[in-house]
């Protein structure tokens, strides 16, 4: 959505953030009874306390959002080095959409036809230049783009330059995104809803090598949203389609290819990958947007990518300077904030988005007992009011997350903050809701409450999936199974690889409940394939032919009337109404939005760096001061 995604000083009292760090643990101690000597505190001395120190590393870290400010002008050079977890999958960018991590590795190398300027709310031009036609009369729209004139697909360490031009767009919106048996996530986004009910297909037609325009067969809210994309290079997949069809196209560009054979439109070129070892990235000189002085972006020259094998190894790369910059989490921002010298901490306000909790629904398994528990709202309900958010805030974040109660976030333009999940932490609502849809929970021989069971007799005990090798993950979860116990259900918490888990959600549908999430909602339209019934990741039963249940319909009809709404008021109640039912079905149950951290060697000239949770950390124009 916006590539920038890809000033107040902070308080010097280190001091006493370390000893408050160092009180809160000799409290915790107290707390644990080792000496009788030692005063006892109460639950609220101890929260309290939690809360100082909270307080105390907030001081501590910079705050600096992107508000428009002016860029400077820098400096070309420098090796920036970072690192990531695990290899990519493949370097074809149709196979790439279904693998972040590998999507997120080939993104360095295309860019976007238009971009979204967040604190002007407003779309600007980035590969191409945009244009809105409406036709009241006939009630359609069009939407032009003129492609810039220096936009070109460069080949490393070559003056060979192809432009980028329509037949690249064209391409790949009729022949891979328009072509069902390449399944993309974005061929539903290539039709919209008729007013009788009938779906009609977005056309695109060329007008002359650098200029085309996408036909909408009516007016819709926000046309730009569905008609940006990122650009490919479609005259290589071209070939590969015409001369083996859809197989070839989905063999191109594997992870034995010659990654200095894939051509770059955007600010890198790919130059090297060793397995397990690394990538290499140089920055593209013949990149569009360039600054003042005629220097593309990125500044620094090269960016080596180090693969590695969790998030305590990044850790220890950016402690000991083989790593210019590290995410910092809840458990890490006490002590990388108190050890401030070589580097800076900057903060961020709560994430827009949050991960959630979900049900399998899907009737493939309906002769399983926990299908027919998850198809009940009460059900779905309760487990929301088991969820101790404020438990995992603290135990988990450290206090530095807040509470998901909404569904869209503050920044999406139909944001409600009447409109806020009821279902919130109450073991004795949940108790209730579950007595309301037939459990019962029975008694143990000793006459204490044992474990819940359902009208025919099954015993309440499910599992909680969640991707491997993520500890605040397992602390999640092992906090929602501990609040479960208290109720009598039983929850066995199962970690896998997140391509296992990809695979359980949208192949083989094997799962009871999963932990997951699939970022913010920032534009109401956001994710048809999520929150539409027919959707393939409509994740509690995906691909439905027809709505499963009449709340889904509901939700349909609303996603589509709110799409199709230009008057905001109208919009508004539509968007208040999709809300509301989504927050009282409970098909996914949000857990807390984390405040965010980001840690910067200061050897890099800071000017133009910017962290706030709308753009994320904005290191595209920062360069070597050294």
């Amino acid at each position: 959505m916006n590539r920038a995604k890809k000033n107040n000083e902070a308080k010097k009292n280190i001091g006493t953030e370390a000893a408050l760090v160092f009180l809160f643990a000799f409290f915790c101690l107290c707390v644990l009874g080792c000496s009788k000597k030692i005063p006892e505190m109460t639950l609220e001395e101890i929260e309290q306390a939690q809360e100082n120190v909270y307080l105390s590393v907030l001081s501590s870290t910079r705050s600096k959002p992107y508000e428009g400010q002016e860029y400077k002008t820098g400096v070309v050079g420098g090796d920036w080095y970072t690192s990531v977890t695990a290899d990519p999958k493949t370097f074809n960018f149709l196979i790439a959409e279904r693998d972040g991590a590998s999507y997120s590795l080939l993104a360095m190398v295309t860019d976007s036809l238009s971009d979204y300027d967040i604190n002007k709310r407003q779309w600007t031009a980035a590969l191409a230049f945009p244009e809105i036609v409406e036709n009241k009369e006939k009630q359609t729209m069009d939407v032009y783009f003129t492609i810039r004139e220096e936009a070109f697909w460069s080949f490393y360490n070559s003056d060979k330059k192809i432009p980028v031009t329509s037949d690249d767009v064209i391409f790949w919106y009729d022949k891979i995104e328009g072509n069902p048996e390449f399944a993309t996530s974005g061929y539903g986004s290539q039709f919209v809803t008729m007013p009788d009910g009938s779906s009609k297909r977005i056309t695109i037609e060329k007008i002359d090598d650098k200029k085309f325009v996408f036909h909408y067969p009516r007016v819709v809210a926000n046309p730009l949203l569905s008609t940006n994309t990122s650009v490919y290079p479609s005259f290589l997949y071209k070939k590969a389609l015409e001369e083996g069809g859809v197989q070839a196209v989905k063999d191109i560009f594997s992870v034995e290819a010659d990654v200095k054979t894939i051509p770059s439109c955007g600010m890198w070129f790919l130059v090297e990958y060793t397995p397990g070892q690394r990538l290499v990235y140089e920055r593209n000189p013949d990149y569009w947007d360039k600054d003042a002085a005629g220097n593309s972006f990125p500044y620094r020259q090269r960016c080596i990518v180090q693969i590695v094998g969790d998030a305590n190894t990044q850790l220890l790369l950016f402690k000991q300077g083989k790593q210019e910059a590290y995410s910092v989490s809840a458990r890490e921002v006490a002590e990388l904030a108190s050890n401030q010298k070589d580097y800076t901490v900057y903060n961020a306000d709560a994430s827009l988005g949050a991960g959630f909790w979900s049900f399998n629904q899907n009737p493939k398994n309906k002769n399983e007992p926990y299908y027919k528990w998850f198809t009940k709202k009460e059900f779905r309900q309760a487990m929301s009011c088991i969820l101790n958010r404020d438990r995992i805030i603290k135990q988990t974040y450290r206090s530095m997350a807040s509470a998901k109660y909404d569904f869209f976030p503050k920044g999406n333009p139909f944001y409600n903050e009447n409109i806020q999940l009821k279902y919130k932490y109450n073991p004795e609502m949940a108790l209730s809701l579950l007595k309301k849809a037939g459990f019962t929970r029975r008694k143990n021989s000793d006459g204490t409450d044992g474990f819940l069971f359902d009208s025919n007799g099954n015993q309440v005990v499910f599992d909680l999936t969640i991707p491997s090798g993520v500890s605040t993950n397992s602390d999640i979860a092992q906090i929602i199974a501990d609040e479960c116990s208290k109720v009598g259900i039983t929850l066995n918490v199962r970690q896998l690889d997140f391509q296992k888990i990809v695979e359980l959600i949208t192949s083989t549908y094997d799962w009871h409940s999963v932990l997951m999430g699939f970022g913010a909602n920032f534009w109401p339209t956001q994710g048809p394939n999520v929150w539409l019934s027919n959707g393939n990741l409509h994740l509690w039963y995906p691909l439905q032919k027809k709505p499963a249940t009449d709340w889904e319909a509901r939700i349909d009809y609303l996603y589509n009337e709110g799409a199709y709404t230009i008057d905001e008021k109208k919009a508004q109640k539509i968007w208040d109404e999709y809300q509301s039912i989504i927050l009282e079905q409970c098909p996914v149950i949000y857990l807390v939005s984390a405040r965010s951290f980001y840690a910067i060697h200061n050897k890099w000239n800071q000017s133009n760096f910017y962290y706030d949770n709308l753009n994320g950390a904005m290191t595209e124009r920062i360069w070597l001061s050294q």
